[in-house]
């Protein structure tokens, strides 16, 4: 499988898994709160089996070419991952997503690996738009896509109700020629 280093600071993306359910679950643990703070990714995972369960399901999108999980790992501890939450071939659109525990915050592991996979996606895959969904509060989130050079489309008010309130989610996006102008090259070039 492979290991693409993000850097020299010990940063890896990697598939993420069913055989990692139990470090999976260990990661959830020590970031479930700050986590789940927008999103209720990870929040059905209480013990390794359904840690293994979340992990199956992305490996049967995976199967079925709609969808992937990725970790990622710093000085070799799963920290957090970056997914195609959607992807979907016929339309060339896909879904990017992440998640992060709190110590590995502030360093960029996020923004690195979410170019990998649009680089992967737009390049390799043919997709056309790359989207990311954001609830207005999540800052973090917010300002990754805007370090990635997605552009704000609109907000869905109140479409999203977690934890007893219904948040506001931003839709942000990059299409293919967008990705490419930003890096300076042309379709099929070496980057």
């Amino acid at each position: 499988m492979y290991a693409i280093s993000l850097g020299d600071d010990g940063a890896e993306l990697r598939p993420l898994e069913v055989w990692h359910a139990e470090e999976f679950l260990a990661h959830l643990d020590r970031g479930r709160d700050f986590i789940t703070r927008y999103i209720p990714f990870g929040a059905q995972a209480t013990d390794t089996g359904s840690a293994r369960e979340i992990l199956k399901r992305y490996a049967d999108l995976r199967a079925t070419d709609s969808g992937s999980l990725h970790g990622l790992w710093l000085d070799g501890t799963l920290v957090g991952g970056v997914l195609f939450r959607i992807f979907d071939t016929a339309t060339g659109v896909c879904e990017i997503g992440c998640w992060l525990e709190p110590a590995a915050t502030g360093r960029g592991l996020v923004t690195r690996a979410c170019r990998v996979l649009i680089d992967w996606a737009v390049d390799d895959r043919g997709m056309h738009r790359v989207e990311w969904h954001a609830a207005s509060l999540n800052t973090a989130s917010v300002r990754t896509a805007e370090r990635l050079g997605l552009t704000r489309e609109g907000v869905l008010r109140a479409s999203f109700p977690w934890q007893g309130v219904r948040q506001d989610t931003e839709i942000w996006a990059v299409l293919a020629d967008e990705w490419r102008a930003a890096r300076g090259d042309h379709p099929h070039s070496d980057h």
